[in-house]
């Protein structure tokens, strides 16, 4: 089974090849990363005029990569949800067009399932990957952390899973992006507080983490703004000083500091839920998945505190490649391959619409 995966629910428009979910033939992202930075942040008119311009193009790149013809695809698989409304209509309506036209089955994925996905992927001969040695087994824990999305998810199988807890309001990746805002760093703020938090002192500050009523929802708002007043504190002013004037009263140390203790606090709130639904619910395996999953400090923190082989414990944790962890057209091919295999209901391409608030 071969599927040919469409990804455009933000800024990056992508296509992936997978084969029988487990081979992966092709991976091309074309990103309007650079557009943004100016901003700050993705302008959704924006992202949505970039996926028009690159769709026909990455498609074709990736078909050439995959040394594929339209008779060698056996089904198409899109992002329908959640995302940004304009980015996904461009990817749906893709993806509608050529199955309709090409006389193939369509799938529609579920983002944030996907991002799991890219786990159960053991064959990559394209250079630069280092794929997973084998698939997770069955129960699997699934953590995903994103840009948009933090969740504890439990698999008992491909599609039978309980959502086990998820963010209350910004997720892990928006809280790096905005504490990057706070202390002047420049977009995309996750990998920038990450790079200077590797320079700082993570015991520097005290930061709080949320109590929740749920033991394995997330909140992140609270430390968030924990690090605005912690900033303005640092240069002596109240909570009255703008938050755009900071990064220039802070020093280098003090901000290498902030970044440090924040990213080790909210680190330690996904740590934290994950070990306990580890001990609670005995996974055989535990799969990341999101953006956020390419962060050092949490596979360091994960490696330390599961009960892995490693540490002699029974529960072992691979991480996808890095180049697997932001959006991209494998993960949604790759679970295509398993919506098509165990026979999950195909989309209408004359009528699938978008659901850019699509949870799972």
């Amino acid at each position: 089974m071969t599927v040919l995966g469409i990804e455009t629910s933000c800024d990056e428009t992508a296509v992936g090849i997978a084969v029988d979910g487990r081979k992966l033939l092709s991976n091309v992202v074309a990103s309007s990363m650079d557009l943004h930075a100016k901003y700050g942040g993705v302008v959704p008119e924006i992202a949505a005029r970039s996926h028009i311009e690159a769709i026909l193009p990455v498609l074709e790149e990736s078909m050439d990569q995959a040394k594929c013809t339209w008779q060698d695809i056996d089904a198409l698989a899109v992002t329908y949800g959640a995302g940004l409304g304009g980015s996904l209509l461009i990817g749906v309506l893709a993806a509608r067009t050529l199955a309709i036209a090409k006389h193939k089955p369509l799938y529609a994925i579920n983002h944030v399932e996907a991002h799991l996905y890219v786990n159960f992927l053991t064959d990559i001969s394209l250079p630069g990957y280092t794929p997973r040695n084998s698939q997770p087994a069955f129960p699997i824990l699934g953590i995903i952390v994103s840009g948009g999305h933090s969740q504890l998810v439990l698999f008992r199988n491909h599609f039978g899973y309980t959502l086990l807890g998820q963010t209350q309001d910004d997720a892990i990746g928006e809280a790096f992006d905005k504490v990057a805002k706070i202390i002047g760093l420049p977009y995309p703020g996750g990998v920038n507080v990450s790079k200077l938090a590797d320079h700082g002192n993570p015991q520097a500050f005290k930061l709080p983490k949320a109590k929740m009523p749920h033991k394995y929802d997330f909140s992140f708002s609270g430390l968030k703004t924990a690090v605005l007043r912690l900033s303005q504190q640092q240069v002596g002013a109240d909570f009255t000083l703008p938050s755009g004037k900071l990064p220039g009263l802070l020093s280098d140390a003090q901000k290498a500091d902030i970044a440090a203790s924040f990213q080790r606090v909210g680190i330690e709130t996904i740590v934290d839920k994950a070990v306990e639904a580890s001990k609670e619910f005995h996974p055989a395996s535990v799969i990341i998945g999101g953006g956020v999953a390419a962060n050092g400090e949490l596979r360091r923190q994960l490696a330390e505190r599961l009960p892995t082989p490693e540490n002699g414990g029974p529960t072992p944790i691979e991480y996808p490649d890095m180049k697997l962890c932001t959006d991209n057209g494998a993960m949604i091919a790759t679970l295509g391959c398993y919506k098509a295999s165990l026979h999950q209901p195909e989309a209408d391409p004359y009528s699938l619409e978008i659901a850019p608030n699509l949870s799972m």
